[in-house]
């Protein structure tokens, strides 16, 4: 028993070392009784009774044998019944401790979001600390971000995106007066802040520091998106827009706008206002989102006409206006006219010499209107028919880029621009060649009214942005007769290598 007892106890491999070999008595008195029976059967195989014979198989070494054999079987059994059993317990040892480890994984992980969406910091849209220099380096607006560049395309940020780590951009605050009191972050989908608005699919944000109202300014804060809209975004078109002038939220565009906007990306454009979301606390995360800050820089001359050939293709479609069937020899002819500031002086006399030159050349045709009581596709179909634009210095002129590539522009400027306007006079010669037009120059009437200040003082633009521009009818009709010409020889040249206009078959891109 006592050995049966150390066997019980032991682990499986003294189990194994009992099984295959006996205890020492056992084995010794086992191969003494083989070694005796052999050398008595040698020696008394003739000799030996069957009486003699028999006493050495008695039944008390039969049963020794037998229990030998019995105690190994049993002891066998144990083992076998054991190590299953030793297992099992382990295997649910196991499977308790994993089913723990990931429980308490679970709710560390649980516990971790909680504290990176607790964790997720606001900074002002407007750093004050960039004020004096707002229109340098990468702006006052969302001053800790940084655009995706490369050579010659558009400058913008996306989100999510590989620079941003996968982490969606965030903003919180309604203001309209203060850009300082809205603000912006960065969160990953897991650890959005508390109490969150999720805004779906594609949101374009615009940062202009003028405003969207003026033709000029809101199409050059909307210009970089269809860059993106063709280039990177592949035809996406934007679910909402939301508008930030000095990082004051903006909750419409002007009427011209808007309407191109929407024949571009063929709807409406929808303006957030953050309606119905909670109070000013609360944040808003952008499924995606492309924020643009830059407007146009950045971007090639080549980029920029791809942009401008989309929007005038899709305005087009928008106003049914068709190029099909035009007259290669017909040189049309517009003077868009202004009312109050910056207008003609003497507006029958400038007429009246641009007609007359007009009229000099066979296939010309000279138009008269005022940009101020034309519908958008009204704007539209007069560009569209126009090759020479003579029109003073103003937002009117940014309609030009509807007239088709290579046509002509004259601009008109009232007195003191050229020395206190700064480079903003310059504007309409940068969208000429943004959009692929040919500027011929401009005039600046030397004679105005004066400013009680030096003429270099800055204090004078306030006399001189709204003044009225003069006539020179020498140099406005020598000007008007040599960009005659040079169109005349360009339309001719163009109709015997084509032979009809080759706008006609032009396909938008993003159709």
């Amino acid at each position: 028993m006592r050995g049966k007892i150390k066997a019980d106890q032991a682990s499986p491999t003294v189990f194994t070392t009992i099984m295959t070999k006996p205890c020492p008595q056992v084995e010794r008195a086992a191969v003494a009784a083989t070694n005796n029976s052999k050398k008595h059967h040698k020696r008394t195989t003739n000799n030996i009774s069957p009486l003699m014979i028999s006493s050495y198989y008695s039944p008390k070494l039969s049963f020794f044998i037998l229990a030998i054999c019995v105690t190994l079987f049993i002891l066998f059994q144990i083992q076998s019944l054991q190590i299953p059993q030793f297992h099992n317990n382990d295997n649910k040892l196991t499977n308790t401790n994993c089913t723990q480890d990931l429980d308490l994984l679970h709710n560390s992980s649980t516990a971790a979001n909680e504290k990176l969406s607790q964790s997720v910091t606001f900074l002002p849209l407007k750093d004050l600390r960039y004020s004096d220099k707002a229109l340098q380096g990468h702006t006052w607006f969302m001053s800790s971000m940084y655009d995706f560049h490369e050579e010659n395309e558009v400058q913008f940020q996306q989100f999510p995106s590989k620079s941003s780590f996968d982490r969606l951009l965030c903003l919180r605050g309604r203001d309209t007066h203060d850009g300082s009191w809205n603000s912006y972050a960065l969160a990953w989908p897991e650890t959005l802040p508390v109490n969150v608005t999720i805004m779906q699919g594609l949101t374009f944000i615009s940062y202009n520091h003028y405003n969207y109202e003026n033709i000029w300014h809101g199409l050059s804060a909307v210009v970089p998106f269809v860059a993106w809209h063709t280039r990177y975004g592949q035809c996406e078109k934007p679910n909402k827009w939301v508008l930030y002038h000095w990082g004051e939220l903006r909750f419409g565009m002007g009427l011209w706008l808007k309407t191109l906007m929407g024949a571009t990306f063929n709807g409406d454009p929808i303006i957030e206002k953050f309606d119905g979301i909670g109070g000013d606390d609360r944040a808003v995360c952008f499924e995606k989102a492309v924020v643009m800050r830059h407007n146009e820089g950045g971007m090639s001359r080549e980029r920029r006409m791809e942009a401008y050939d989309l929007m005038r293709c899709k305005a087009r479609i928008h106003c049914n206006v068709s190029m099909e069937g035009r007259d290669l020899n017909v040189i049309g002819m517009n003077m868009f006219m202004r009312s109050g500031a910056r207008s003609f002086k003497n507006e029958s006399a400038v007429i009246e010499t641009f007609e007359r030159e007009c009229a000099k050349v066979d296939g010309c045709r000279l138009m008269v209107a005022y940009s101020n009581n034309l519908t958008f596709c009204e704007q539209v179909t007069l560009m569209s028919k126009t090759d020479i634009l003579v029109s003073p210095h103003g937002a009117q002129l940014t309609n030009m880029f509807l007239m088709n590539r290579n046509s002509s522009v004259m601009e008109f400027f009232p007195k003191g621009w050229l020395k206190i306007a700064g480079v903003g006079q310059y504007v309409y010669h940068w969208i000429a060649s943004w959009s692929g037009m040919r500027h011929h120059g401009a005039w600046r009437d030397p004679n105005g009214e004066n400013c009680t200040f030096p003429e270099d003082d800055r204090r004078c633009m306030s006399v001189y942005k709204n003044g009225r521009i003069g006539f020179n009818a020498t140099y406005f009709a020598h000007w008007a007769r040599n960009v005659l010409n040079e169109v005349k020889a360009k339309k001719l040249a163009e109709a015997s290598e084509n032979g009809s206009d080759s706008t006609s078959s032009y396909q938008c891109a993003c159709g």
